[in-house]
């Protein structure tokens, strides 16, 4: 159904049902972001939506849903975009087509696979700090009426930005980048640092390393403990993984029970099994509290740049694909002794 087709009483409802669920998100400003993009696909029936915020001269896309979603993590010059003359003008902008417009970064809007979109400004303490996108494979897609409906929501994601950050530029960072329960990198921030280790490692020609990191049991432990022990066992989780890695490396909480690490720069020259090792070794460990002692394991599987790939994609691909190996015969041998 197009946009012009639901009915408006419909999606005012929709967008203060969104704001509901912004309100309960709390500060949780990652969270916020991902929740906003994911429902404006549908609202608008658009095939994608971003939040970029402006970073040092560059839009950086921050959360990303549908046909943007690959590109989590993307960096665009500000002085050459449509989001970096939205940030300029803090007023919305729309492109019919990306093909015939001048302000547009045209390689960027090919590689993601849209054709035109509408941006949103999203202020902070007075100034632009980033924009809401959303984006349609169609030329000629986005009205005025859409952008008026957007600005409702710009001003919900504005308005926890403001309330998150307390008019600090560098907490708004941290809280767009960061895993309010661990204090971990989140996906949008792990994605972006793989994409600069992979960037990088052109230059010196040395490996990187990816790990995918599941870690095993949480389900029982929040049913049978409540989920306050079950955070409690992700936060030691956490602290053990970033205990096992460099300042040079990244460590993300990706969602639920599911981690991930950068290892960059590594002389692994092809080789898994060390750093595989050592991860486990440190992960799994009982983890003691109040009086209780609970078992932590983990299932980690690998990929290395260049050897089995250099997309991003392809490298969380083959790694996600070796840890539900390890996962799978596990769970086999846990069988068997049974």
């Amino acid at each position: 159904m197009a946009a012009g087709d639901v009915p408006a009483r419909e999606q005012l409802l929709a967008v203060i049902g969104i704001q509901a669920e912004i309100a309960k998100l709390g500060l949780d400003l990652g969270g916020v972001m991902t929740l906003v993009v994911e429902r404006c696909v549908p609202l608008l029936d658009a095939d994608g939506a971003a939040i970029e915020l402006a970073e040092d001269g560059e839009m950086v896309y921050r959360a990303a849903a549908g046909i943007a979603a690959p590109q989590l993590g993307l960096r665009l010059k500000r002085a050459s975009s449509l989001s970096g003359a939205c940030v300029s003008a803090g007023q919305p902008l729309i492109c019919a087509d990306v093909e015939t417009d001048e302000r547009v970064d045209r390689e960027a809007c090919r590689r993601v696979g849209l054709r035109s979109m509408i941006v949103m400004p999203l202020r902070h303490r007075g100034q632009t700090v980033g924009v809401l996108k959303l984006m349609s494979r169609q030329p000629g897609r986005f009205t005025e009426a859409d952008a008026k409906l957007l600005a409702l929501l710009s001003e919900v994601v504005a308005a926890a930005m403001f309330f998150a950050t307390k008019y600090d530029s560098d907490a708004l960072f941290h809280l767009a980048t960061h895993d309010g329960l661990t204090g971990l990198a989140n996906r949008a921030l792990f994605m972006d640092r793989l994409r600069n280790a992979i960037a990088r490692r052109g230059s010196d020609g040395r490996e990187l390393m990816v790990l995918m990191i599941d870690m095993d049991g949480l389900k029982p432990i929040n049913d049978h403990y409540g989920h306050r022990i079950g955070d409690e066992v992700l936060k030691e989780f956490a602290r053990r993984l970033k205990a096992g890695a460099r300042p040079s490396d990244t460590v993300a909480r990706l969602g639920g029970d599911e981690f991930a690490v950068v290892l960059a720069p590594v002389d692994a020259r092809g080789d898994l099994d060390g750093p595989l090792q050592s991860f486990r070794k440190r992960l799994d460990a009982p983890f003691s509290f109040e009086g209780r002692v609970y078992d932590l394991q983990a299932s980690i599987g690998g990929a290395i740049c260049p050897v089995d790939g250099t997309d991003p994609d392809r490298l969380l691909d083959v790694a996600d694909q070796r840890m539900y190996a390890v996962k799978r015969r596990g769970r086999e041998l846990s069988a068997r002794a049974h």
